[in-house]
C-alpha cells in the first residue's frame, strides 16, 4: 500500500466518525507530527516581517554577539 493510499483509506475512516472526542485525539496527534505551522499575522506585524527582511538584505543587523559585547560593556559602565 502506498502512502497516498493510506492517506485517502484514513480520510475516508476518519469522514465517518462522529465521536467528537476521538477526533480530537486524532488531531492532537496529526498536530504533533505536522511540521507546518501557520501563524496568523496582521498586517502591521507583516509590514514589520517586510521592513526587518529588507533590514537584513541591506546589511542592517547586529549579530548576537555584538549584542552581547555591547550589553556587557552597558553593565560594566
Amino acid at each position: 500500500m502506498t502512502t497516498v493510499e493510506l492517506k485517502n483509506i484514513l480520510i475516508h475512516k476518519i469522514a465517518g466518525i462522529n465521536d467528537k472526542s476521538f477526533l480530537t485525539a486524532i488531531k492532537t496527534i496529526i498536530d504533533t507530527k505536522s511540521k507546518t505551522t501557520i501563524y496568523k499575522t496582521t498586517p502591521e506585524q507583516r509590514k514589520g516581517i517586510e521592513e526587518g527582511k529588507e533590514q537584513i538584505a541591506r546589511g542592517e543587523y547586529f549579530t548576537n554577539e555584538q549584542v552581547e559585547m555591547d550589553i556587557e560593556k552597558w553593565l560594566k559602565e
